[in-house]
Formats: C-alpha cells, structure tokens, sequence
C-alpha cells in the first residue's frame, strides 16, 4: 500500500514515519509538507524550507511542498492529496497523539478527498513515546517555544533523558508540546540515510500583530542556517 505522511520536520512525524517503515507492505511514497504563502518557512513550525527539502533527501523520500495562509491551508492540502489519489495513494499518515479537534479535521478532510487516515501515535503515553524517540536514536533540536511557557534558554536543546526530566520538574508543560509549547527540527536517527548539515542561527522573539496581545500570543524562534547557504 502507498501511502504520504503529513509532514512537519519534528518529532511526532518523525517516529510515526519510523513505525510505518517498519511494515514492509507499506510504501511511504511522499513527504506532504506546507509551507508560507511565501515558500520560505513550513507553516506550523517555521522551519527554512531549504532545510526539509535538505531533511527529504537525506530521508530518501521526495517531498511536495505547497504554499498556503491559514485561510487556504485546508483548500490548498486537499488539492494535494487529490493528486496522490491519481498515483494510486490510498492513505494518509499523521503523527497526532490525543488533540480530538485534530483527528476530526483529519478524518474529516480525508474522507472529503477518499483517503484513509493513519494515525500511528494516537493516544500513547507522551513520555513512552519520547523514550522510544531517544532509545531509536534520533536527534533532535528545538527551533520554537510558546514565549509565557519556555524561555529563548530552551530553544536548541536536544531532547534526551535530560530534557525530559527538566519539562517534567515545570509541571505544566505537555511533554510532546501537543499544545504548542515548543517545536523541534530531526536532523538524524534510524529513518536517515545520513544526517542532515546546519548551522545554529539568531533566536528570535515574534512581535505582536496587533495591540494588546499578550506574551502568550508570542513565540521564540530558533533560526536554523542551510550550511554553506
């Protein structure tokens, strides 16, 4: 069976892509990945797109980048989806774990476009699922962090047994980030065929878009430079 994933760069997407490799009757055939309207930055997790053209290749696996605004996003990545059906892709894979409101937009949009969703991480334990990350051999850095949660310190640490047990100690942070208190970038582990190669760049504060928002609506962005870009 082929199949796509749905793909952000960071961790969930990544050990969901390890578990799907792992069945010899699946084929992952394409890296879906959504960009800026600009097509500089993924649109969730605002990393370079050069990078995960760069993370693709050294995956083996093509990836289709399509720009999109949050307005568009849904239009934009069922007309994507409607193009694998024409080279005989039957499913979708997402690297979810709990958020319900997700899986409804998923299964609801794949329904819409006849694919079937897979959700391989759906409803484990969040730091089982880290463990496994570590213990697989991945490598990892945090390229973004909900500014009134984590700190710009936070930004460009690697997630091992430290990491964990440092989020665990703040007691109000979800260990995954699954509502969005920090982003990560893979750059190695068991799904590559060689490490990706880049260089630690400015950490960046966002500014508010309108009056009166509030640290909460901020984040910190760690920039990630292609190499010899």
């Amino acid at each position: 069976m082929k199949v796509f994933i749905s793909w952000s760069g960071g961790k969930e997407t990544s050990l969901a892509l390890y578990r799907v490799m792992q069945n010899r009757d699946v084929e992952v055939a394409y890296l879906l990945n959504m960009v800026s309207e600009d097509g500089k930055y993924s649109r969730t997790h605002g990393i370079s797109s050069k990078l995960l053209k760069l993370q693709a290749e050294a995956i083996g696996i093509p990836i289709i980048q399509r720009r999109a605004t949050w307005e568009s996003y849904e239009r934009v990545f069922k007309k994507a989806v409607l193009e694998f059906r024409k080279k005989n892709i039957q499913a979708g894979v997402f690297g979810d774990i709990d958020l319900q409101g997700h899986r409804d937009w998923i299964e609801r949009v794949c329904k819409c476009v006849c694919i079937r969703p897979t959700l391989p991480l759906w409803k484990e334990k969040r730091e089982k699922l880290l463990k496994e990350f570590i213990n697989a051999g991945f490598k990892t850095v945090i390229v973004a962090t909900r500014a009134n949660l984590l700190g710009k310190e936070w930004l460009g640490r690697r997630i091992d047994k430290e990491f964990i047990k440092d989020l665990k100690a703040l007691g109000n942070i979800d260990l995954c980030g699954e509502n969005g208190e920090y982003h990560t970038f893979v750059y190695d582990g068991p799904i590559f065929k060689k490490p990706v190669e880049f260089s630690i760049g400015k950490k960046v504060l966002t500014q508010p878009l309108r009056a009166g928002v509030g640290l909460k609506d901020k984040h910190w962005f760690l920039k990630l430079n292609v190499k010899n870009d």
